[in-house]
């Protein structure tokens, strides 16, 4: 279950764009994790800081994220 005290505020997330395709991001609370669908990458959030960097993003798999 998430926390909501620790989910990503929505003004951030219209800030923030994936730093490879500069897409759109989606929140993913169950793994907290921004979620670029155009790049298929999944980037970190780590105690409530998106941690924007490709080299820490992992890659989604196909298990539907």
């Amino acid at each position: 279950m998430s926390d909501p005290s620790r989910a990503v505020s929505p003004k951030l997330l219209d800030i923030l764009v994936c730093p490879m395709t500069k897409g759109p991001l989606r929140y993913d609370a169950a793994t907290q994790e921004l979620i670029s669908d155009r790049a298929g990458l999944a980037y970190p959030i780590r105690d409530g800081i998106p941690i924007m960097l490709v080299d820490e993003a992992r890659p989604l798999d196909d298990s539907g994220n």
